[in-house]
């Protein structure tokens, strides 16, 4: 019992060093797992991914399981900061890394890749060949622009001209759809499109969102799908802007919504009924969308967020001028054009969109959000 005691301990001393006081896949905070085969610290849900993976990785508790001499030696001479410069030696900058609250199959696939098909050790060249080719192909289930059905469609993924296209048929010369990378963004949302391997991909047509909903039922298949569209992002983006270093270019490749959910607004007038929209707001293009539901194509309207110093600011409260409408706890987005008005169903709901809505009003706007702007108005 003692010497359980002293192990654990010594392995709990271990987490509060610098590398091993964060899990060594996601980066979540106090990992009280290990796996001693690898010799990495980590969380309760990445110990959970890694019991996927018998013939590679081992995972015990550092606080509850028993833990012999030598293991815990080697625990004490490794560690996350050795695992990680031997399991990600050469990530690509265009591989997405999973964060604590991403999807399991973005985490899955993440260790997958270091640990079991070892892509990042610098050994196999795997990502010359993967992701180096002209065009990429992948067959995915599509959901129909107008109904909840999903059909199989091909997808074609092109270096060359920095094009997603999709065929209806195999063997089609005529594509569906060719969507540039110039504003493509790509972001899992298993929980909206009801399938645990699901992705959304956004784009802009006619200057109007539009959104395709796709899955494939092997987790490899469709990550291997989204790191392609981050590697072609990754490469427009270069040829646009060659004088940008990567870091300034990898937020811009994908990226994920500050927030989005459902709110009631009102018209121009604010006599209008108020009708339940869905929103997404993006911090990056500054952009808040609605649609009549979360699986809309083709977005309702849209709003352009600046900075105070241009007229735009948000406050709690203000007047319901118009009937109808269930909820009351009142959101005012003010621009130079137009006062919307929105309301929450929970109060707590309410707090979280004036925060997100302030914090994109606090960003100071670059000369791009400037020629957006423009664009945007322009379109209006």
């Amino acid at each position: 019992m003692a010497n359980l005691e002293r192990n654990n301990k010594i392995l709990l001393d271990l987490t509060r060093q610098p590398w091993n006081n964060t899990c060594a896949d996601c980066g979540a905070p106090e990992p009280d797992w290990a796996s001693y085969t690898l010799c990495v610290f980590l969380c309760v849900n990445c110990s959970g991914l890694h019991r996927n993976l018998p013939s590679v990785s081992r995972v015990k508790s550092i606080r509850l399981d028993n833990w012999k001499d030598s293991l815990v030696e080697a625990m004490r001479q490794r560690g996350n900061f050795v695992a990680k410069a031997t399991y990600e030696k050469c990530v690509p900058a265009f591989i997405y890394q999973p964060r604590q609250r991403d999807c399991v199959v973005l985490k899955d696939q993440w260790i997958r890749a270091k640990y079991e098909r070892r892509e990042f050790t610098g050994e196999k060249g795997y990502f010359l060949q993967s992701y180096g080719a002209d065009t990429i192909e992948a067959t995915l289930w599509k959901k129909g622009k107008n109904n909840k059905q999903f059909h199989k469609r091909i997808f074609l993924l092109s270096h060359n001209d920095f094009t997603l296209r999709y065929f209806t048929k195999a063997g089609s010369r005529v594509p569906k759809a060719v969507i540039s990378m110039k504003e493509l963004n790509a972001v899992f949302q298993p929980e909206k499109i009801g399938h645990r391997h699901g992705l959304q991909i956004t784009y802009l047509q006619d200057a109007r969102t539009r959104n395709i909903f796709v899955y494939h039922e092997n987790g490899q298949v469709i990550v291997s799908f989204f790191t392609a569209i981050r590697a072609t992002r990754l490469a427009y983006l270069q040829k646009k802007h060659p004088t940008l270093r990567h870091t300034e270019l990898i937020p811009q490749i994908t990226r994920d919504c500050l927030i989005e959910g459902y709110m009631e607004k009102t018209g121009p007038m604010q006599w209008e009924p108020f009708k339940k929209r869905w929103f997404t707001l993006c911090s990056i293009n500054r952009k808040l969308l609605y649609y009549k539901s979360p699986l809309d194509a083709i977005e309702l309207g849209a709003v352009f967020i600046g900075t105070e110093s241009h007229g735009y600011s948000v406050s709690i409260g203000g007047r319901r001028c118009s009937q109808g409408g269930r909820w009351h706890r009142v959101i005012t987005l003010q621009t130079p054009g137009r006062q919307f008005v929105f309301t929450c169903e929970q109060e707590q709901v309410q707090q979280e969109w004036l925060e997100a809505f302030s914090k994109v009003i606090g960003q100071p706007m670059t000369p791009e959000d400037y020629a957006n702007e423009a664009s945007f108005r322009r379109c209006k």
